[in-house]
């Protein structure tokens, strides 16, 4: 019987634990000193980005909606967190919302960016943070040639500029092919120039054939310049 009395007290124990911890707090009920919990299906703050991806210094709109009782005239606050993240992020802009809870705001990141909304808190339903988005942004590349109807076998260079300003980033030379994706034919790279970074290249052209110029580093997304139509007349 002794060996049987601490199993018995140790059973007792673990089956009492539950029990206290119910006591100690009901579920529903904010524990004294803590704001209510939010009203019934939660507070929630969504975000958005449209575009998504941009383009170098090209708009895109950050928007969404509050989803609390009594909604509109809300503060929300827009924080920012440029490459590499986590080093600088900092509020941005400041807006209310509208008599839907909607908000909107229109920035101009400069390389890729996280965003995430939010709002101060209340005693009602306490701060509402929003989920973060990802606006990643393409370097603008441009492209031109210095003939579109060159002989056969003749040289043509292709040059451009890239922005912002990459020193030394490889540029790829595509030419599309039968099946409608591109090949890379030629590479490059970018190099100082009054304005962002310049490319140029030269080589021959021996048939009809659609290029671009594509670029691409961990900053910024892959950005791709507007199609030219090389034309060699037979």
């Amino acid at each position: 019987m002794k060996r049987l009395l601490p199993l018995i007290v140790a059973a007792v124990a673990v089956v009492a634990l539950p029990v206290i911890a119910q006591a100690d707090h009901r579920p529903g009920h904010p524990k004294p000193g803590q704001p209510k919990p939010p009203p019934a299906g939660g507070a929630d703050l969504t975000i958005a980005a449209q575009p998504n991806p941009t383009v170098f210094r090209r708009a895109t709109v950050i928007s969404g909606r509050l989803k609390v009782p009594d909604n509109a005239g809300k503060t929300v606050t827009l924080r920012e967190d440029e490459f590499p993240f986590g080093i600088g992020a900092k509020n941005v802009a400041t807006t209310t919302t509208d008599a839907k809870g909607d908000y909107t705001f229109t920035r101009r990141p400069a390389r890729n960016t996280s965003y995430q909304a939010f709002t101060p808190g209340t005693v009602t339903y306490g701060t509402v943070v929003s989920q973060a988005v990802l606006v990643k942004v393409r370097i603008r590349m441009g492209l031109r040639v210095s003939d579109r109807t060159p002989r056969v076998g003749q040289l043509v260079r292709f040059r451009g500029l890239a922005c912002p300003a990459h020193k030394g980033l490889g540029v790829r030379i595509q030419r599309r092919t039968p099946k409608g994706t591109f090949r890379t034919v030629r590479r490059t790279t970018l190099r100082a120039a009054p304005r962002c970074s310049a490319y140029s290249r030269r080589f021959r052209i021996f048939r009809d054939g659609v290029y671009r110029v594509t670029a691409d580093d961990r900053d910024h997304a892959r950005g791709f310049s507007r199609t030219r139509f090389l034309n060699t007349p037979r």
